[in-house]
């Protein structure tokens, strides 16, 4: 019996060695590259790249307005006494919009016409009084030379002219300056009939009859209405300081307002800002943006036009060409500007460019033999060195390849070097070709047919 079990003990101790060297000369098999590892295959999407015309989209949003609004301010303070427009009316040039009671003027016209009259009257005393003076010192003169009167007497006579002369001077500046202040009266009381400056529509009224008003020559004036010529309108737009460099004054822009969201209008940049507006309180908060203008080129608001601008709709035109909008100030939109374009040129979807760190790759490279120290440096020297990348399908195997790449659309990147036009590019899953996938991977086309039919087109 004790036999039995030192053999088991033995069969036991020889089994477990045997084990044991396995994992070991495993492991010294696996280390030296004498056991093939099973490749990698990963389920992909492709697409082959080709030739396309790519015009860069700057995107950006903000609010309606119109090209041309002129605020009514009055230049006098006063009750309106009558208003003869109503918010929406369209107006012309010279078309009577209200009247600021006029009393207060008319009496102050009143009393510098009597203040005229009064130094006129003042003037002629002065007159009087000079040629009275004048008479004397004329005869004192000629008594002065016969010696028949005193020195004295005679410069006497002479200042006594002088001052007549001056004094009737005065009273002609009286006289202009109460008539300065009497045109300016008059043309008070001018201002307290408001007419329209300009053709257009009455955006904004403020005011009612009857109310008091504050002329710009306190301050700035009570705001009392808004004139905007609502068929030429615009969308004021933010635009990132990343994309600004990237628009240019008569690029083309096409509008969607969220009041129509099925719809699309078209504009034109007509003003690009160059001082930028920040917000922000802190540094890593803030965010820089420039004010862009975008004119709304499509038609709209014609109801609101002057009848030279109404635009006759021809019958065989389709309802979309029919339509017209009618845009408000405020409404809020978004704009994709077209900033760049360039033609025929190579480009692949956006999705299938990514990057890798080559720096992890050539240390991957390296012999793992290099002592610590050097190691250490090369990496910290090198750590980050990303560039932009695709895979391409080689008979099932993926090839990494370097790229350049221009500007891009909404679904396609322009590649200016490092790839040649019907290349089948790797372009999914996004965690594989972002995390996972390696040059040499093995790979497996799972929308093959879409490719193939897309490449013989």
């Amino acid at each position: 019996m004790a036999k039995k079990q030192s053999a088991t003990k033995k069969l036991f101790k020889v089994l477990g060695g045997l084990f044991i060297l396995l994992i070991v000369v495993g492991i010294v098999a696996n280390a030296m590259g004498w056991m093939d590892r099973p490749d990698r295959e990963f389920e992909v999407q492709t697409a082959n790249a080709e030739i396309r015309t790519i015009t860069q989209i700057v995107s950006a949003s903000g609010r309606i307005q119109p090209e041309v609004e002129v605020t009514i301010r009055p230049d006098v303070s006063g009750e309106i006494i009558e208003l003869n427009v109503r918010e929406g009316d369209f107006v012309r040039e010279g078309d009577l919009l209200l009247r600021i009671k006029p009393d207060i003027y008319e009496a102050r016209i009143d009393e510098l016409n009597a203040s005229l009259l009064s130094q006129r009257s003042r003037m002629e005393e002065a007159r009087a009084n000079k040629l009275q003076a004048e008479s004397e010192y004329l005869k004192n003169k000629q008594l002065n030379d016969r010696n028949l009167i005193s020195t004295l007497e005679y410069l006497q006579s002479k200042n006594n002219f002088e001052a007549r002369k001056s004094n009737f001077k005065a009273s002609e500046y009286q006289i202009e300056s109460v008539r300065a202040q009497l045109r300016r009266a008059e043309e008070e009381l001018q201002q307290t009939v408001i007419r329209a400056p300009k053709n257009g529509t009455i955006s904004k009224l403020d005011v009612e009859r009857g109310e008091r008003v504050l002329g710009q020559a306190q301050t700035a004036g009570t705001e009392m209405m808004r004139i905007a010529r609502m068929e030429q309108m615009e969308i004021n737009v933010d635009v990132n300081e990343n994309d600004i460099v990237n628009v240019s004054l008569s690029d083309t822009a096409e509008i969607q307002v969220d009041a129509y969201p099925n719809r699309i209008f078209e504009g034109i940049v007509t003003e690009i800002a160059n001082s930028a507006d920040i917000t922000g309180s802190s540094s890593a908060d803030q965010v820089t943006n420039y004010k862009v203008k975008i004119r709304i080129t499509s038609p709209h608001n014609l109801q609101d036009a002057s009848d030279d601008l109404i635009v006759q709709v021809s019958d065989q035109e389709t309802p979309d060409r029919d339509f017209v909008a009618n845009f408000k100030p405020g409404m809020s939109g978004t704009v994709d500007i077209m900033a760049n374009t360039v033609y025929d040129v190579v480009a692949v979807p956006i999705q299938s460019v990514t990057v890798r760190n080559f720096a992890d790759l050539e240390k991957d490279d390296t012999d793992e033999q290099i002592e610590e120290a050097s190691s250490q440096t090369r990496r910290s020297s090198a750590s980050e060195d990303f560039r932009r990348v695709v895979f391409v399908n080689d008979n099932g195997t993926a090839r990494m390849k370097q790229v350049q790449t221009g500007i891009s659309d909404n679904t396609h990147i322009q590649v200016m070097s490092g790839l040649d036009e019907g290349e089948e590019v790797v372009t999914g899953s996004y965690r594989v070709l972002s995390r996972e996938l390696e040059d040499g991977d093995v790979i497996k086309v799972t929308n093959r047919q879409q490719v193939q039919l897309a490449g013989g087109r």
